[in-house]
């Protein structure tokens, strides 16, 4: 049991950070009440951060750091890749909701095979 225990906490994780992510989507950013009040308010800590998270969008800051670590982490062997791998999904899923889906995706999908590929069975 100590074994899958991992594995378990990051299949009850990768849910709620994937709800919290369109929380972020469709709350900060897509809510139109927010324009008016970063127009009028554009000091305000919040739409510092909603501006802050538009540039990184823009610049696709969360894809890139996704891809970067999902290839990493394909390189890197045994647990520490693992935890890469993991690093790489908590960037991807964000990157997938908020407006990079195109780069992110791939970076999904390597983590997922790295975090599902078993080790090397030395006799």
């Amino acid at each position: 049991m100590p074994r899958l225990l991992p594995f378990v906490a990051l299949l009850v994780l990768l849910p709620l950070w994937l709800a919290g992510s369109y929380g972020v989507r469709y709350v900060l950013m897509e809510d139109p009440q927010w324009v008016g009040v970063c127009l009028e308010q554009a000091t305000a800590w919040s739409c510092q951060v909603r501006s802050m998270l538009g540039l990184m969008i823009h610049w696709r800051v969360l894809a890139w750091t996704a891809l970067g670590l999902a290839l990493l982490a394909m390189c890197v062997p045994g647990r520490a890749g693992w935890r890469v791998a993991v690093m790489a999904l908590l960037f991807g899923i964000p990157a997938l909701v908020l407006y990079t889906a195109n780069m992110a995706v791939f970076a999904v999908v390597l983590a997922a095979l790295r975090l599902v590929r078993q080790a090397p069975r030395t006799p």
